[in-house]
């Protein structure tokens, strides 16, 4: 069984020496969180305010490459009426982004209430979970190590939780998102 395993990581290791790697990616969370933001500004480079951009309506899909590596981004609306859709758009994802607007402990605490009841999908077991705290550019945001309390993330077992604080607005640390993408195991070879 380990010489399969050594088998089949030498082989994806040259699969990904010739070939383009994909990675999809579900980005969830409440409406007003970002998402749309964090999408625009992966997608097209440091944000852009615009006052007549609107919430997305359903799912928005967009995509980015770095060198041999595509992510694409499928963008959940976060309204009530489609948050029964995030656990259809999160199945098989590489990774479940979960993004929470830092500065609005209100909605944080609602926002814990919908990633726990989404999370306990047996469909979405072993998925791994990055939570983004948005807008840490807002006086009384929390910190990632706060979010990660308030949120109870590590009572989250039996999956990989990561937790970054960030800023679509002054383009935060959405390079060390970038890279969490691009360093991750779970990018599927075509």
């Amino acid at each position: 069984m380990a010489s399969q395993s050594w088998w089949t990581t030498l082989v994806n290791w040259l699969k990904g020496l010739l070939w383009k790697q994909d990675m999809d990616v579900c980005l969830v969370g409440r409406h007003g969180a970002g998402k749309t933001s964090l999408v625009n500004t992966l997608v097209h480079g440091p944000y852009s305010f615009s006052e007549d951009m609107i919430p997305t309506v359903g799912f928005n899909m967009k995509a980015f490459t770095k060198g041999k590596f595509r992510v694409r981004l499928w963008d959940v609306g976060g309204q009530a009426r489609f948050r029964s859709m995030w656990e259809r758009y999160c199945r098989g994802v590489s990774v479940i982004v979960f993004v929470v607007d830092a500065a609005d402990l209100y909605a944080i605490h609602a926002a814990t209430l919908e990633l726990h009841s989404l999370l306990v999908c047996k469909s979405l077991q072993g998925i791994p979970l990055l939570v983004l705290g948005n807008k840490n550019d807002l006086p009384g945001a929390l910190s990632q190590q706060e979010l990660t309390s308030v949120m109870e993330l590590s009572s989250l077992s039996k999956r990989e939780v990561y937790c970054y604080s960030i800023s679509c607005k002054n383009h935060s640390n959405i390079d060390v998102v970038i890279q969490f993408f691009l360093n991750h195991p779970k990018f599927i070879i075509q």
